[in-house]
Order: C-alpha cells, then structure tokens, then sequence
C-alpha cells in the first residue's frame, strides 16, 4: 500500500507533467536516426574517410568502427526515445547515458579523423542534452530511489 502512495504521490507532484519530454523524444530519435545512417554509410562505404585512417587500428575495413557506431550512437539514442515516449521514469537517465555514449564516441573519433564541424554539432548535442536530463531529474523525472 505504501508503494502505491508512494507512485501516487510522485505522479500528483509531477502533475502528469513530463518537463522536457518532447525535447527529448525528438532529439533523441533524430540523433538514433543520424547513429544508424552513418552506420549503414560506413557499411556501404558511401563518403567514409580514407581506410588509411583506420591503420592505426589495425583495421583493414569500415565494419568494426559501424557497429561501434551503431552501439555507441544509434542504439542508446533509439532506447532512450522510445523510453520518452513512453513516459518511462527511466527516460532521463537514459538520455543521460546517450549524451555520454555520444560524447565517448566524438572522442575516440578525432584523434583518427581530426576535428570536423560535425563533431562539434554533435558534441553540442550530446552536452544540451545531458543538461536536459539533469533539468528534468531536478524537476522530479526519475526512477524513485527504493
């Protein structure tokens, strides 16, 4: 019984309000789609880098580098716009760990590819975003501490 009060309670002081959600749901579904483009661009070898790039690696192709790609971008961006969708408590950490899987990726990125406009597009995002999650938790959007 205490539980149910408990979710009552969090529900009547969140007023059925999700601060920040359709931010959310749309950036993130945006930067899941850009994630999961730039994996198939790197599968197809459509406009990729030079392959030389990759020596350093050890890699002689673009196929580890899309899956991390599509693990580090595509995936945690995709979950954490479905979670915001579905009004999940879980939504804003999710978003959380999307920005920072984003940023880890934009950072093992430019010691191979140097910096590029699109790093900083996409670093920008990975910060506004975080911050956007952090807005939200401050606002009551989190899974209850039990």
């Amino acid at each position: 019984m205490t539980a149910m009060t408990t979710a009552d309670n969090r529900n009547r002081a969140l007023g059925k309000n999700y601060p920040f959600r359709r931010v959310m749901l749309v950036a993130e579904a945006l930067l899941a789609l850009a994630g999961l483009g730039g994996s198939i661009q790197l599968l197809a070898g459509v406009a990729t880098p030079p392959i030389s790039a990759l020596t350093p690696l050890g890699l002689s192709s673009w196929l580890l580098p899309a899956g991390w790609l599509f693990l580090t971008v595509a995936l945690p961006s995709g979950m954490a716009a479905w979670l915001a969708w579905r009004r999940s408590a879980w939504a804003p950490p999710a978003v959380l760990l999307a920005s920072a899987l984003l940023a880890t990726e934009l950072l093992v990125q430019i010691p191979f590819l140097g910096l590029s406009i699109l790093q900083v597009i996409f670093g920008a995002a990975a910060a506004g975003m975080a911050v956007i999650s952090l807005l939200a938790r401050r606002s009551g959007w989190w899974p209850p501490h039990e």
